[in-house]
Parts: C-alpha cells; structure tokens; sequence
C-alpha cells in the first residue's frame, strides 16, 4: 500500500493531480443541474459529495444534454430517452434514470399505432374520427350507434357488436375507422378488414401454410371489423372454414365484432347460402346468421353516396 501511495505523489508532484481534481469538483457542484440538486436535498455532506463525485459528474453532463435536447432520435445520452436524478441512499449519492417526456410520448404514439390493425383498407378510412364525419340527419341514428359502441366496449366481456348496412358510398367504411379510433384511445385493439380481400388471402394461406396462423390471430383480435361482408363472391369453403369459425370463436369469447354490408340481414342470409357445389345450403347460412343477429345490433346507415 505504502508503495502505490508513494507512486501516486510522485505522479503528483505539485500538486497538479489534487488541483485538477478540486477544480473538476467545482465545475459540477456550481453547475445548474447539481445546484438544483442540492437545494432539494439538504442533507448531502461534503464527504458524499468527495465520495459520489463521478455520479454528480455523470449527472451533470446527462442533463446538460436534456437542456439543449436535439431530439429523441439524437440523444446523446447513454441511454436514450432516459434521464437521471441523483438522490441519497444511506449516506451516498445513487443515480437513477427514467424516460423522459419525449421517450414517453413516442412508446405511446407506437402503442397507439399498434391498436389498430388493418388489411387492405384505404388510408381516408383508417384516419377517420367522429369529429370528422359529415353530421347528417340521414346518418344520425348510424353515427350515435357507431360513437355508442366504441364508448361502451367490453371485449370479454360483453361480445355484443354492431351490423352496418347500406348503400354504396353512405361512409359505412368510415364509420368503422372512426370506431376503431375511438377504441385506441381507450387502448381496445381492434382489426379493422375488408372481407372480399381477406378471404382471398385466407385461400392462398392454405398453400404456404399460414391458414391456420391467420385465422387465429384474426378471430381473437378483441374487436374486429369485418368490412363490405357479402360482397364477394361466397363459397361453401369460405363460409364453412373461415366465417363459421371465426363467429363460434367469438360468440364464446365474448368478443364484439362490427360488419358493414350492403346486404341487411335477410339479404346476406341469401348470400352465405350459396354452395359452389350447386343449389343452396339454406341450414347452414341459417345457423351464421343466427350467430350474426344475436351478437350485432341491426343499423341502417342512409344518405347520399359520397363516391360520386
């Protein structure tokens, strides 16, 4: 020990070591991030301030960073989109981090962005909200259904949906983007899908193997919105394979699901029964829409088509 306490006064000679040292201590302790620091904590001693140096170092030049931020995705820190604090913890100095607000803004906007899924549906529809919907007579009763749901979800818990159905161009499509908008804000997930194109994907799945995959994580989404249903063409596969199971999934589950169509209830019963085989399944068409009625509420959407 006498050995390295002589080296280091030899490298000392003068005093330059300590000096530099004191001046170092200085600078952080008169710096603003520190001061502010001690204000608060009126029992640091000199000792913990000598013995927690590097860690008010540390600090003092994190922050520092923070008070000329140059954006979450710049941070110099070493973590980024963390910031520290110093407090005392049986007689030292500790250093802590958490997010800063920026960090926390971000991990909310993807969080956000991640409740909502969709296939195959344009951009106007998925950026659609309530306070932008054309208000209509027409529409009324539509639009205080659609804002009724979307306040009142309870995937799990109540499995009860909504069944939109009207002419071309009436904004059935954007009132379910206004819905599943609704729905982030209150951090319900929710798949929003335009069924025509869906069911195509679904029978190339079966090719590559991910039918089984897809269908799952469709059919447990805890809302889903299954757009423009009845306006493909139905096969006794796609109804039998895909719908059937989807609907028995959900009934039982109790979670919600949304349609819109241009068929009322009557009309897609019709649909669903066609059989590509020939003739008509009429049982089997029955039994999903006995499905479809008990868990949706039957709602008109009216007014001009906005398409045209």
């Amino acid at each position: 020990m006498d050995s390295i306490q002589k080296s280091f006064a030899a490298m000392d000679k003068g005093g330059r070591l300590q000096k530099q040292i004191a001046e170092q201590k200085k600078r952080v302790v008169l710096s603003k991030p520190v001061q502010s620091f001690l204000r608060e904590a009126n029992e640091v001693t000199e000792d913990m301030i000598d013995r927690g140096l590097s860690k008010l170092y540390e600090f003092k030049k994190e922050r520092e960073h923070c008070e000329t931020c140059p954006g979450l995705e710049n941070c110099p820190n070493m973590m980024q989109g963390y910031r520290p604090s110093v407090y005392v913890e049986r007689g030292s100095l500790e250093l802590t981090y958490s997010k800063c607000p920026l960090k926390v803004d971000d991990e909310e906007k993807k969080l956000q962005q991640g409740m909502i899924q969709s296939f195959y549906i344009p951009k106007d529809v998925l950026e659609a909200t309530f306070d932008l919907i054309e208000q209509d007579s027409d529409r009324t009763k539509a639009i205080t259904e659609a804002i009724k749901f979307a306040s009142t979800a309870q995937p799990g818990e109540n499995g009860h949906g909504l069944y939109l159905y009207g002419k071309f161009g009436v904004g059935k499509s954007y009132l379910l983007g206004a819905i599943a908008n609704d729905l982030k804000e209150s951090r319900i997930q929710s798949a929003l899908i335009y069924t025509p194109d869906f069911f195509r994907e679904m029978k190339a799945a079966i090719g590559d193997g991910t039918f089984q995959e897809k269908l799952e994580a469709v059919r447990r989404v805890p809302v889903l919105m299954l757009d423009d249903i009845g306006a493909e063409t139905t096969t006794a596969w796609t109804r039998d394979e895909i719908l059937g199971p989807i609907m028995q999934y959900r009934m039982s589950e109790r979670l919600p699901t949304v349609f819109t169509s241009n068929y009322d209830y009557d009309e897609l019963e019709v649909q669903l029964a066609y059989s590509d085989k020939g003739g008509t399944e009429e049982l089997k068409a029955k039994r999903i829409m006995e499905r479809i009625k008990h868990f949706t509420t039957l709602v008109e959407v009216k007014g001009k088509n906005r398409r045209s």
